[in-house]
């Protein structure tokens, strides 16, 4: 390994990541004044583009499962999946949503529902644009997303044995010698930002919902000392799984993550309007094919769809870096469109079963109650898990599973991030994990603490913006590397 290499991707990226948090933290305003300038920029002029990126890796995903490539390997011809499906699917689906599910399950529906586009809120036609946009937002764009990088990223690893960092998806396109050089270091120090602060910011929004949950449910107080001894508990609960590895920590935390998120649905879709969900499940997902294909106008938005849609795709774009990666590095030895499959159309199924029924249990409370609850994004899961019976269980198994969700996305970044440090080392070192750890939850709990969370999140969107041309290039680069793979050289041969 180049050490030389190592220490300079490292050592810049802490230098990077250090110095835009003391800016954030000693000058505040300015920090949130340029960050909101850059974004409110980016979505204005750049919005189109977002639109169609996003619609490209739809489109891209779904043609190459289904094309001439899709039985080639990530890996040797005879290599077999490192892991079964559904671990694997458990340990993807954690890193790729994690929180966010729970924070958003209730909240994002209710939104709409109240403030939707371009009709009065707390109607049915409201509630019908309400699910079909929540499952717009978390259906198969971010999915997409994610696998058009990690496409890209394991079929390199693993069947080209190249480094595991986001550079490698370039090789095929400008060669190794200059991936190796200032290009490659630039966008690797991007992505270690990137993912920094998309996970922090995910951690800190984490804290504050387990401190309301833990509020409403016991009475525990919201304050900066409860937040601090969360953080520091699951500091310490991600470092012991980062550190026991991906085969044992990791795996058996996103495990038990899909079963208590099992465990959570069953009981709402028992104890909520069960024939209500189902209904908008079927009528949600007819809904948003409709919009699938009458939405593709780039153009002409106006601020609901940049508020909602265009901040959600510059989002995922922040966190394709993180994700792609950890997909990338569990997904040896399967087929490209088991790959699709399983990164696609999998997580997008649970995340509509996963918005139907806590979308509905949310309508149905009436708008009073969602009224009530989206005046504050923490606490909108618990004000309507009041309304129902049972509801404080189900509350307690959303706080455990916060818990949960919170320790595999904090102990997968870290991950991610020592392979990023490490010249895409497929197994990293302890010492680069911990480092990696600390900085994440530090960073976390100082932003959380100076209420900087939210621009912390912005700066990462803006920051992420060349990701999009990244994972532009990852696709034309795939298919370049693909066409030269041996499978497809042999059946030209023949075919000739």
């Amino acid at each position: 390994m180049n050490k030389s290499k190592v220490n300079k991707v490292f050592v810049i990226s802490l230098v990077v990541v250090f110095a835009i948090v003391l800016w954030g933290l000693i000058a505040a305003d300015n920090f949130a004044n340029v960050a909101n300038l850059a974004f409110n920029f980016l979505v204005s002029k750049f919005g189109w583009f977002y639109l169609l990126a996003m619609t490209s890796f739809v489109v891209f995903a779904i043609w190459i499962a289904f094309s001439k490539y899709g039985k080639i390997k990530l890996g040797p011809d005879d290599s077999k999946p490192d892991y079964s499906f559904i671990s694997w699917f458990a340990m993807l689906f954690s890193a790729g949503m994690g929180i966010g599910l729970v924070f958003w399950g209730v909240a994002e529906p209710l939104n709409h529902f109240i403030n939707p586009m371009g009709m009065d809120g707390g109607t049915e036609a409201a509630a019908k644009f309400a699910m079909m946009k929540s499952f717009m937002h978390w259906g198969l764009h971010p999915w997409a997303n994610y696998s058009v990088l990690a496409l890209a990223l394991a079929y390199m690893q693993f069947r080209k044995n190249k480094p595991g960092l986001i550079s490698s998806v370039f090789i095929p396109l400008i060669g190794e010698e200059r991936v190796k050089g200032w290009i490659g270091k630039t966008i690797d120090i991007l992505a270690i930002f990137a993912t920094v602060a998309g996970v922090a910011t995910s951690l800190g929004l984490g804290t504050l919902q387990i401190n309301s949950g833990l509020n409403y449910l016991f009475g525990v107080p919201e304050n900066s000392l409860v937040q601090i001894m969360i953080v520091v508990i699951v500091t310490v609960l991600f470092m012991i799984s980062a550190i026991t590895g991906l085969d044992k920590g990791i795996k058996f935390l996103s495990n038990l993550n899909v079963s208590i998120a099992g465990v959570l649905v069953v009981l709402s879709i028992i104890i909520g309007p069960t024939l209500l969900i189902f209904t908008n499940l079927g009528q949600g997902i007819l809904l948003y094919a409709k919009d699938l294909v009458m939405d593709v106008n780039p153009f002409g938005k106006g601020e609901w769809y940049g508020w909602w849609t265009i901040f959600y795709w510059a989002w995922w774009i922040a966190w394709a870096p993180f994700v792609g990666t950890f997909i990338a590095r569990i997904s040896r030895g399967r087929t490209i469109k088991e790959f699709i499959f399983g990164v696609l159309a999998a997580p997008t199924i649970a995340s509509f079963v996963w918005f139907a029924t806590f979308g509905t249990m949310g309508i149905n409370a009436g708008v009073e109650v969602a009224t009530e609850a989206i005046a504050k994004t923490e606490t909108a899961f618990f004000v309507v898990m009041n309304q129902y019976p049972l509801g404080s269980i189900i509350s307690f198994v959303a706080v455990l599973l916060l818990c949960t969700f919170f320790v595999t996305s904090a102990d997968s970044a870290t991950f991610v991030l020592g392979m990023m440090s490490s010249d895409g080392d497929l197994n990293p070192t302890v010492n680069r994990k911990v480092t990696w750890g600390v900085i994440q939850s530090l960073l976390a709990l100082a932003l959380m603490l100076s209420g900087g969370l939210k621009m912390l999140q912005t700066a990462s969107i803006v920051a992420a913006f060349p990701f999009a041309f990244v994972m532009i290039f990852g696709m034309v680069s795939i298919v370049k590397a693909l066409r030269q793979d041996p499978i497809i050289a042999k059946k030209n041969e023949r075919a000739s």
